[in-house]
């Protein structure tokens, strides 16, 4: 009980080095290229999970915008098995890092905005004024208009963030809780054991949801933009 509480989300170090990027990397083998003419089971559900997240998300696009396919189909499986692989014990979740989701959200946000001032610059523009907006308005409108701009990003990385940290740090108390209600009162114990469980069911979920929602979101914005 006397770990600190953060101690989970400090980047691992090895020999004075830190290996995030090692750790960063270590989804993509989960993701086997398949290489047979008749796959297993395993990939075949893999394959059948990828076609049915890309097409529900390419639904809405024009042919500019599915071009961003693969990097959005990359995107979800790199969250979702980034937070998935985090709920394991004794390891570390690099989305609860804010500097790494702004990594992500930020060129991706910055990439979608880009498209659309080159391809609809008009439309993009005239996000800046509403239509009919009356002239005093005019000047506090587009500054507020370009700061809801530019927090879009930022919203995107600590909407990730916050709910991962949030889910281990109440795993974390309600673990630390339960092992102290052990020798004190067995069954309080129990019932915290149990709660635990459900919490660590709704934070497979979370994981899941979270990385699907990141990857919307992009997709929103670069169907705003194309």
């Amino acid at each position: 009980m006397n770990e600190n509480l953060f101690a989970s989300f400090i980047t691992p170090t090895m020999m004075g080095l830190p290996i995030v990027i090692l750790i960063i990397m270590f989804p993509n083998i989960l993701f086997p290229t398949p290489n047979r003419l008749i796959n297993n089971r395993l990939i075949s559900l893999q394959q059948w999970l990828i076609q049915l997240v890309l097409k529900q998300m390419m639904m809405m696009h024009n042919s500019k915008g599915r071009t961003w396919s693969l990097m959005l189909i990359s995107l979800i499986m790199f969250i979702g098995s980034t937070n998935l692989l985090g709920l394991l014990p004794h390891s570390f979740t690099p989305t609860t890092q804010l500097s790494m989701n702004l990594g992500m959200a930020i060129p991706l946000w910055a990439g979608a905005v880009i498209t659309g001032f080159r391809h609809k610059t008009k439309a993009s523009l005239a996000h800046f004024l509403p239509q009919g907006t009356p002239i005093p308005l005019i000047p506090m409108l587009i500054i507020i208009e370009t700061i809801s701009l530019f927090i879009q990003p930022m919203a995107l990385a600590v909407r990730l963030t916050a709910n991962i940290t949030a889910g281990h740090l109440l795993m974390h108390l309600i673990g630390g809780a339960t092992l102290v209600l052990t020798s004190i009162s067995p069954p309080t114990a129990m019932i915290t054991f149990i709660i635990l469980i459900l919490l660590t069911v709704l934070e497979f979920a979370v994981a899941l949801i979270q990385a699907y929602v990141f990857t919307l979101l992009v997709s929103l914005y670069l169907h705003d933009n194309t």
